[in-house]
């Protein structure tokens, strides 16, 4: 896995590592079940404190994108990509709505796109 973290950037390196190892969940480069570097290590290797780099596992577990294991260390989640999960569910329960208020689906399409350019 490989993580970047600019220092130049106003974003903490903290969310910096929770993006990136979200967004490569997210593409498949992280499979589920992979193994993330222990805190310690990574901290090394990115020259961060390592409460930065727990932090990070810490949001990205809050999420749902991985589990610590204890001595076993941090893997992806194997339930996939919480996000999506997430995104899928709000779908699903706006869908439901929308049917049972009796909404066309041309429209509930509609509202979907003027809600998004907001």
């Amino acid at each position: 896995m490989l993580v970047t973290v600019s220092t130049e950037s106003a974003t903490p390196p903290y969310e910096q590592i929770r993006v990136q190892v979200r967004d490569a969940v997210a593409s498949g480069a992280l499979a589920p079940g992979a193994k993330l570097p222990p805190v310690r290590r990574l901290a090394e290797d990115l020259g961060l404190a390592v409460n930065t780099v727990a932090r990070a596992y810490r949001e990205l577990e809050a999420d749902g994108v991985v589990e610590t294991r204890g001595r076993n260390g941090t893997v992806v989640s194997p339930h996939g990509d919480a996000t999506e999960r997430a995104a899928q569910q709000a779908a699903t329960a706006y869908v439901e709505t929308v049917r049972r208020l009796g909404v066309a689906d041309d429209h509930a399409r509609a509202l979907i796109d003027a809600a998004l350019r907001t």
